[in-house]
């Protein structure tokens, strides 16, 4: 039993690397399509009034439901692996 929970737990934790690294990989993506657009005081002005209203908001509900979902079934394992002592 405890085998089979700290696979899921691995497997779990991976899930929520892979889904983080996929976020972090987007904005990057962003960045580098601004660079190759060019920098203006206007337009880094603009992009940084978008980042502060919506890719925050968007990237931290992101965030919070990947690592609540971790917490989430890290306990859910915890509580497995107690009742069956």
């Amino acid at each position: 039993m405890v085998m089979f929970l700290s696979i899921i737990t691995i497997i779990t934790v991976i899930i929520a690397l892979i889904a983080t690294m996929y976020i972090f990989k987007q904005e990057e993506n962003k960045a580098k399509k601004y660079e190759a657009e060019g920098q203006t005081a206007d337009n880094e002005l603009e992009r940084s009034h978008e980042y502060e209203t919506k890719s925050v908001s968007y990237n931290l509900k992101n965030l919070s439901w990947i690592y609540v979902l971790m917490i989430v079934l890290s306990f859910i394992g915890l509580g497995i692996y107690i009742y069956n002592l």
